[in-house]
């Protein structure tokens, strides 16, 4: 049975559903005659070759389970991921794509009708577009529609980690639409928005116009003149160079960045040990798809992909970690995303209609879960009933490993030196009887007498 994409609704083209395991679009007369002429003019064939855009494949309504006048199908991605959970190297990599395609686009006379940051996705860590329907001819005058949306979507929450040290994920997933420019314009100042050149272009220009245009009380009159060609690559061009130079300023060490170098909560051959339970775990459960809680810098998604794990994603909270976690991702070629996440507070039900971005949960795709050195964190650190994180972690894939961590270890005693404990019912017996009202244990693993332990789980049918 088809069910129609609940995010795909703004664009008047057509809109994006499934059908069993396929993902489709329909598409109208004007956007498939464009989709035609984009084919036609080698444009899709040599964007599809970079990998840069998403397939598309005409196939027959009937075929769908859809009537309708034209019908593509894509591939599935196998995670749907959103501008406000993405790091900074990768909102500035799905920035910088986005260029990349209008700019090569271009050389076949066609353009982008808008640049919003949503129609971008990730395989590992590589950026690629999704919206087919966005590429239309180019007419020679034609404005960048899509300016604005670019600058709030892209450009704006990249200034704010560059410029000042603020992680644009919260302002982001409170702000739908990106960061305003007006924000933004406010924050920087105005001696130094009106001496920067990139500044004054993108931020303090905008944001005098829409200032004016709110402030008018007669409707402004006649076009725009002409934007020629020229004008519009150098605009593009420009922009490009700017937001390679931008780079996520220096705050300082954080908290977990260096927690996998220098940890001394495990002793001798505890920390190979894990590994290896972790290794033997997913060799055996082969994941297409697994996530880990808490990957911090990808240590262990790396030790899933290397055995027989097809794809892995990794949330974490720590925005230096997560750098980390690109950097392994990059150099190693590995097919795992490394995204910005809250345990306590992961990403909501929101948008039009609170269906329009979907929470984590309702985008669940995982096959197996690892949660290690996570629980504790959730428990002591964030005040979560035992039972209630322990439920909420093995919800979340069918079979994974969680690692207990007692109160005999460092790590909890450091967290428990300023306040009382308060924790009573926070111990492995509890732990155990939790895990087992969810799950059979499979396999367990104590790295030392007293102290950290691993459980594999397999979730009861319900």
């Amino acid at each position: 049975m088809a069910m129609r994409d609940p995010a795909s609704f703004r664009d008047p083209s057509g809109y994006v559903f499934s059908s069993g395991d396929r993902i489709f679009r329909a598409i109208n007369d004007q956007a498939h005659c464009n989709f035609a002429r984009f084919r036609s003019s080698g444009a899709y064939e040599d964007l599809r070759s970079k990998g840069w855009i998403i397939a598309a494949d005409e196939v027959d309504a009937a075929a769908s389970d859809r009537a309708g006048p034209h019908t593509l199908e894509h591939p599935k991605l196998r995670f749907i991921s959103y501008p406000y959970e993405w790091p900074f190297t990768l909102l500035k990599r799905a920035a910088l794509r986005h260029l990349e395609i209008h700019l090569r686009a271009l050389d076949f006379e066609f353009t982008l009708s808008d640049a919003s940051a949503y129609n971008v996705q990730f395989i590992g860590t590589a950026p690629i577009f999704i919206d087919t329907p966005s590429f239309i001819p180019y007419r020679e005058g034609d404005y960048w529609a899509g300016q604005r949306q670019f600058i709030e979507q892209f450009v704006n929450p990249l200034l704010l980690r560059s410029l000042f040290g603020i992680a644009h994920n919260a302002w982001y997933r409170g702000a739908l639409e990106g960061v305003p420019t007006r924000d933004i314009a406010h924050l920087i100042g105005p001696l130094k928005r009106w001496l920067a050149p990139n500044l004054l272009t993108n931020i303090a220009l905008p944001d005098l116009l829409q200032r004016k245009a709110q402030q008018a009380t007669a409707p402004v009159q006649g076009k725009p003149r002409p934007l020629p060609k020229k004008a519009l690559l150098f605009m593009l061009r420009r922009l490009q160079r700017w937001i390679s130079r931008l780079q996520p300023r220096d705050v300082g060490p954080t908290e977990w960045q260096d927690y996998g170098d220098s940890n001394v909560s495990y002793a001798g051959d505890e920390e190979s040990r894990k590994r290896a339970f972790v290794a033997e775990f997913s060799r055996a459960a082969a994941p297409s798809c697994a996530w880990d809680l808490g990957c911090n810098t990808g240590e262990y998604c790396e030790v899933l992909l290397r055995n027989n794990a097809k794809s892995a994603i990794g949330f974490d909270l720590d925005h230096n970690a997560l750098e980390a976690a690109v950097g392994r991702a990059s150099t190693g070629r590995l097919q795992f995303l490394p995204l910005y996440s809250d345990a306590a507070n992961p990403s909501p039900r929101q948008g039009w209609a609170e269906v329009e971005r979907l929470g984590l949960h309702s985008r669940a795709g995982a096959d197996a879960v690892i949660a290690l050195a996570i629980v504790h964190h959730l428990a002591i650190g964030k005040n979560v009933p035992l039972a209630s994180v322990v439920g909420w972690l093995t919800g979340l894939a069918p079979r994974g490993v969680i690692e207990f961590v007692p109160k005999s270890d460092p790590m909890i005693a450091r967290m428990l030196q300023l306040r009382k404990d308060i924790f009573a019912d926070y111990d492995k017996d509890h732990f155990e009887q939790a895990l087992g009202r969810h799950c059979r244990i499979a396999r367990t693993l104590e790295l030392s007498p007293g102290g950290r332990t691993l459980y594999e789980f397999e979730r009861r049918a319900t």
